[in-house]
């Protein structure tokens, strides 16, 4: 979001640069719908593709491609309330491939809000009538029309903004803006222009999206083994890396269930992230763990890996349920126990010597990891 409003106040700012070549803007900007709209059903962030839909359509009839345009430009309100329902809405709405019925479901479901804030302006009207004769709310039913569904899309996007906390909500919302300034004459660009940066907003999440969907595991957010077999060809000559293992995970799972398991992996990973020394944390898969500490020698990485043993082995993890959930405890009245666990992890390390690649190294810290769960669990092995 902040990378784009510094891009959006360069382009306000310095209109010179741009202003040379605005047919050639209106050109690729048709280019850049398609690309939009392809990339983003393809890589199933369908919300974009059908929002860079509503402004494709709303942009060919505004250019009188598709012949509207005097009848659109005749009803502003209308358009306005339309394209502000259909951000909002978008933004509640999950990611389903649009070349499936959840695709008509969702074009239906745009189409209709477009027919529901035609009628809006006469359910107003109707309710402006009959409470006409309420004195004390008078003064305050002008903004029945327009302003107070405006306040709704508005807490709406900025609730879904906060509580997902993604790309792709966060592009929603710069076109909510972006559709709302341009209204009120607070943004004063072309359409062609603003569209223009819209879209190479979208590809932008399209990207980083699938990137991250790529190297970043989902559960716990750590780079992924992917990524590490990734960083491993950037490393130089001189390197410590080490491998964790979560304690006794299996008969953790086992006994509290997976759920809870994830909820133990998250918080190993959390405690993780934070390593110092230079430390960069990759989750291996499965409860197992890998940090790189470039240019480090195992004396100098092992103060930080002890430091992390340590913080995982303080925590202390508070359940509901002591044990796995059967149909004799879901029919008990009795409320759930509470429980204190703490997991603990043993550490594995071993530095890079000459002429061994970065897969044996990894595999000596693997080594490593096992003599210290030989020798008692929760602690670090060279």
């Amino acid at each position: 979001m902040s990378v784009f409003t510094a891009f959006f106040i360069l382009v306000y700012q310095y209109p010179s640069y741009w202003l040379v070549r605005i047919n050639l803007i209106e050109q690729v900007l048709y280019g850049l719908f398609t690309l939009t709209i392809i990339l983003s059903s393809y890589f199933n962030r369908s919300r974009l593709t059908l929002a860079a839909i509503a402004l494709c359509v709303f942009y060919l009839v505004l250019t009188n491609f598709i012949p509207w345009q005097q009848w659109l430009l005749s009803h502003g309100d209308w358009l306005l309330l339309t394209g502000a329902s259909i951000l909002s809405l978008l933004s509640v709405l999950k990611d389903r491939g649009l070349l499936s019925i959840h695709g008509v479901y969702r074009l239906a479901l745009l189409s209709s809000l477009a027919v529901a804030s035609y009628y809006w302006f006469d359910i107003v009207d109707m309710l402006k009538t009959r409470l006409g004769h309420i004195a004390q709310l008078t003064p305050y039913l002008q903004y029945l029309t327009i302003e107070l569904s405006l306040v709704c899309f508005t807490l709406l996007l900025l609730w879904r903004g906060v509580r997902e906390k993604n790309l792709v909500t966060t592009a929603l919302l710069s076109s909510y803006c972006i559709w709302l300034g341009h209204y009120y004459q607070l943004i004063t660009l072309p359409w062609s222009v603003l569209l223009s940066m819209l879209m190479v907003h979208y590809l932008c999440v399209v990207f980083i999206d699938s990137y991250l969907l790529a190297y970043r595991d989902e559960l716990t957010s750590l780079p992924s083994r992917r990524a590490l077999n990734q960083r491993a060809l950037s490393l130089g000559r001189k390197y410590t890396v080490a491998m964790l293992d979560i304690d006794h995970f299996k008969k953790f799972n086992d006994s509290y269930g997976h759920d809870i398991g994830d909820q133990v992996l998250k918080l190993v990973a959390s405690k993780l992230a934070l390593v110092k020394g230079s430390g960069k944390v990759f989750r291996y898969g499965g409860e197992e763990f890998t940090i790189i500490f470039p240019g480090k020698t195992v004396a100098q990485a092992k103060p930080a890996l002890e430091a992390v043993r340590q913080a995982v082995e303080d925590y202390k993890i508070i359940i509901r349920q002591a044990q796995r959930s059967t149909k004799k405890v879901r029919s008990s009245k009795t409320p759930h126990q509470m429980k204190t666990v703490r997991v603990t992890i043993s550490i594995g390390l071993a530095a890079r010597t000459p002429k061994l690649s970065f897969e044996q190294s990894l595999k000596l810290a693997d080594q490593a990891l096992y003599r210290a769960k030989k020798t008692g669990r929760n602690n670090v092995s060279e």
